[in-house]
């Protein structure tokens, strides 16, 4: 990674939600509904908003009673949204009933983390133990059929996904090992060559959430550093957006050169808190690109759990 200074962001994120997330996470531009999905983890939380005006305004609210990582919108005949949460998938309805579905990690000390789908539609979705003990986590992969497979295992704090234009290249963050990683990507059978290293982080902050531009390149959200950074394919910094809160966790795409970001005030203490007052809100920037709105689910809601495969290409220590 380069150690030239980048150029900085031309303007400032402005805070644009109402609510407060103790930790928000999983912002997803759903253009055929033209809304922002955003959770908050821990609350069990899906907020789907408008964007009118500069601001997010709230549309619908929907509660779990498990912790909730991430969300996508159903593109079959069942509609609703596909949702990451507890120790699997759940499906809300288009009426708001929620029901449980495949459940992989059953019976282990661990939740569901961030989950993103792929270009033809499967959903990816990471696990972490709840105290965050390194190589507990594990990616699971939502196939078409509606069957789920664990495809990774040894990953710490798996975050956020993101596939190149031309859908060859998955990105993917481990917070715990402070790592991104690229993977060579079959879109038609969905299946991940092996990693090269983009970014180690090392002693700095790490990236959680990331996004992919319409250019190619990887937006990544520094939790505790403070910043979103544009990075290209070989992990040199691009551009630099400040934020005004110290922990931002995800950013994606809206409309035109939008940039949302979630953040969270998960930690911060009563000093940090009145330093921040706005830790916790959805930030938007306009960063003079643009991005594609989320990938719905494309397959059949998951049903059941196939065994995970004797060997796993996804697997690894601290890259």
């Amino acid at each position: 990674m380069t150690t030239d200074a980048p150029p900085p962001a031309s303007t400032r994120p402005d805070p644009v939600s109402a609510e407060v997330a103790e930790l928000g996470e999983g912002p997803r531009w759903d253009a055929a509904r033209s809304e922002l999905l955003w959770v908050d983890i821990p609350a069990g939380t899906l907020r789907r908003a408008g964007w009118e005006g500069g601001r997010l305004r709230t549309l619908a609210e929907h509660r779990l009673d498990v912790p909730l990582g991430a969300a996508a919108p159903a593109e079959s005949p069942d509609g609703g949204w596909l949702l990451a949460a507890g120790t699997g998938l759940s499906w809300l309805s288009a009426e708001g009933g929620v029901r449980e579905l495949a459940q992989p990690e059953a019976g282990r000390d661990v939740r569901m983390n961030d989950a993103a789908c792929d270009p033809a539609g499967r959903l990816w979705a990471g696990t972490m133990a709840y105290d965050e003990r390194a190589g507990a986590g594990r990616l699971a992969r939502c196939d078409l059929d509606g069957s789920v497979q664990i495809v990774g295992d040894g990953f710490t704090v798996p975050n956020g996904f993101g596939w190149s234009p031309d859908g060859r290249t998955m990105y993917h963050a481990d917070s715990g090992h402070k790592v991104l990683r690229a993977y060579p990507f079959d879109v038609e059978g969905g299946s991940l060559g092996d990693p090269r290293v983009v970014v180690d982080f090392g002693d700095g902050p790490p990236a959680d959430g990331i996004t992919v531009d319409d250019e190619g390149t990887v937006w990544a959200a520094l939790y505790g550093g403070g910043e979103v950074r544009r990075y290209d394919p070989s992990g040199r910094v691009l551009a630099v957006v400040a934020m005004p809160v110290s922990q931002p966790t995800a950013p994606c795409f809206g409309p035109g050169t939008t940039l949302f970001v979630t953040t969270t005030r998960q930690g911060l203490s009563p000093e940090q808190l009145a330093a921040e007052p706005d830790a916790g809100r959805v930030f938007a920037v306009d960063v003079g690109v643009g991005g594609p709105p989320v990938r719905p689910f494309r397959g059949a809601l998951p049903t059941r759990l196939t065994a995970p495969p004797t060997h796993t290409p996804a697997e690894h220590g601290s890259g």
